[in-house]
């Protein structure tokens, strides 16, 4: 996302001289939301793209913390960049960790957590953290239980006095959110500030984000895009007469409200709260979406931004999809992402998303991720794209689940039962997503690495990424250029290839997309560009612009280049008007 001055003394030559203003990039770190976007200090709409840091959290291994040391953190920063050029992470953060005695913060975590943090922001990726629970706490579950949980320091639940854990026949960890007594009465509970703990869960957070205001440099802390009050609410007991919509409306948005005025009072006033709906909005198999994602809070504006989840459970129960996600499988779930942001007055993200990569239905991961990332750039299929670009939409942000550099290699005391040590996957209830073992990608890099719209100095149009990534052996095309575009076809061949349309403004930084590593990229726009590592470079101007990113098997001819800028400033309107 960030002009780096490297990259901007790169680009003089072409885009003009670099205003002196961004020599130190503060303005290019510090995001707010205008309009339905991120933007950024030049006001240039962002995207967020990167990981979740980490499920580690979720293990007492680490005291609560994503790594083992800042070393590690700092490695696995600089792994993240150079292998898929995230630009943001949701950075995990642990309650249990930050206050393990009432009324206590322990200092030696939130140093390290801090350092941790900064090994990112340094790294020049935006940090967002996330108030991570599942299952409210650990410490709900006896030593011999199948499950654990994680949030909740071991004091809150030693007040509560709860029954006996018991999920019965669950086959899935996320059952006890429903099954599972003491899980519901513990959470219930919070909701209801019984024993005072919710107010102490937000005087925690409060001191927690002043520790990292006061802690951070005034640079680093321009990079922490905002905060995650909680993961993935949930009511627990819903009061009589009482559903997800008037939950979220009566219990669930009166606590963000609430955190939102603790941001306030640690010095985050000018960072959005990245608020979730009920956790069962993030699927695609709940009743409960209907009546979920803040129906009746009218327009929350720019002060929150609708952050959300989405596991394609169907996929996941083996049955319910028996096959393989194919072209435009989540384009409606994702458009409904768009349009309940707009009906809030706000912009979207979706941070978390992604399938496990071991186990009985991973043989449909590559086709999942693959669909979920295209649903991310596009609400249109790519059958449907060229000829209906108008109605590409906003591109959303999105951190995949999840970036764990210990995955598989785990040492982790399930309920601290010495007897259960978990190893393999991500050490946690079964589970096993994270993209990294080590620093070492266990997914394909074409999907993972891409080419994306981190900052456009305008507005975007339409875009779309064919990333070519692979089911086994099997290449995964899903958006070719028509047969109408000869020549624009005969550039992209079977190579990678994007396509960005934009209304461009007259501002001090130029457009910036992320090109893969290895994509000996050919630009074919209206505006003038430069490549310096990996970032592209298009220069601001007012107007309707395009821009193709092409990586074409032989060089393409001056004839070969001009034809297929003919056909493409031919078609670009057709983003802007809508019409085919």
């Amino acid at each position: 996302m960030r002009a780096l001055v490297a990259v901007l003394a790169a680009a003089t030559a072409v885009l003009g001289t670099a205003p002196a203003a961004m020599a130190d990039d503060v303005r290019a770190r510090q995001l707010t939301v205008h309009n339905g976007t991120f933007v950024d200090g030049y006001g240039r709409e962002v995207v967020l793209r990167g990981f979740n840091v980490s499920g580690e959290v979720k293990l007492a291994e680490n005291g609560f913390l994503p790594f083992a040391s800042t070393a590690d953190a700092q490695s696995s920063a600089q792994a993240m960049r150079q292998l898929t050029g995230a630009n943001a992470v949701r950075f995990l953060v642990s309650w249990a960790g930050a206050e393990p005695t009432r009324g206590q913060l322990d200092q030696t975590y939130l140093a390290k957590l801090t350092d941790q943090m900064r090994a990112f922001l340094d790294a020049g990726i935006e940090v967002l953290p996330d108030y991570h629970q599942d299952l409210y706490s650990r410490y709900l579950f006896n030593t011999g239980s199948w499950y654990s949980g994680d949030g909740a320091p071991k004091w809150v639940v030693d007040l509560g006095h709860y029954p006996q854990e018991n999920c019965g026949a669950c086959v899935h960890w996320g059952q006890n959110v429903t099954q599972n007594g003491a899980v519901q009465d513990a959470t219930s509970d919070f909701w209801h500030n019984a024993n005072g703990v919710q107010d102490e869960f937000v005087s925690q957070a409060t001191q927690t984000m002043q520790y990292l205001h006061d802690h951070l440099t005034a640079d680093e802390f321009a990079g922490v895009a905002g905060m995650d009050p909680w993961n993935e609410p949930y009511a627990g007991r819903y009061d009589a007469n009482q559903n997800s919509q008037t939950w979220e409306q009566n219990t669930l948005w009166p606590f963000f409200q609430r955190f939102r005025q603790a941001m306030d009072t640690a010095g985050w006033q000018d960072k959005p709260a990245f608020v979730e709906p009920s956790m069962f909005w993030n699927a695609n198999i709940s009743f409960e979406r209907q009546t979920g994602g803040f129906l009746d809070t009218g327009a929350i504006g720019s002060r929150y931004v609708f952050n959300t989840h989405f596991y394609d459970e169907l996929a996941q129960s083996g049955v319910l999809m028996p096959g393989k996600a194919g072209d435009g499988q989540y384009s409606t779930d994702f458009g409904t992402i768009r349009d309940r942001a707009q009906a809030l007055g706000t912009t979207a993200i979706v941070t978390e998303f992604g399938h496990p990569l071991t186990g009985y239905t991973s043989d449909k991961t590559p086709t999942v991720d693959k669909a979920m990332y295209q649903a991310l750039d596009s609400r249109l299929s790519g059958a449907n794209w060229w000829s209906h670009p108008g109605q590409s939409g906003p591109v959303l942000s999105g951190t995949q689940w999840h970036w764990d550099v210990y995955s598989g290699q785990h040492h982790e005391l399930m309920n601290d039962n010495p007897s259960k040590v978990q190893t393999i996957g991500d050490g946690w209830n079964g589970e096993d997503y994270s993209s990294v073992q080590g620093n070492q990608l266990r997914q394909d890099p074409r999907l993972l690495d891409r080419l994306y719209p981190a900052a456009v100095a305008g507005h975007t149009l339409a875009f779309t990424y064919e990333d070519r990534s692979r089911d086994g052996s099997q290449v995964l095309t899903w958006n070719s250029v028509p047969s109408s575009m000869p020549a624009t076809s005969a550039i992209v061949g079977s190579g990678r290839y994007g396509v960005l349309v934009w209304q461009g403004s007259d501002l001090a930084a130029p457009t910036e997309l992320h090109v893969p590593a290895g994509m000996n990229a050919t630009v074919v726009s209206d505006v003038s560009s430069t490549r310096s590592g990996d970032q592209l470079l298009l220069a601001a101007s007012p107007g309707l612009h395009y821009a193709l990113v092409a990586e074409p098997s032989a060089s393409p001819s001056d004839s070969q280049l001009a034809a297929a800028r003919a056909e493409l400033a031919q078609w670009a309107p057709s983003a802007a008007t809508g019409t085919p």
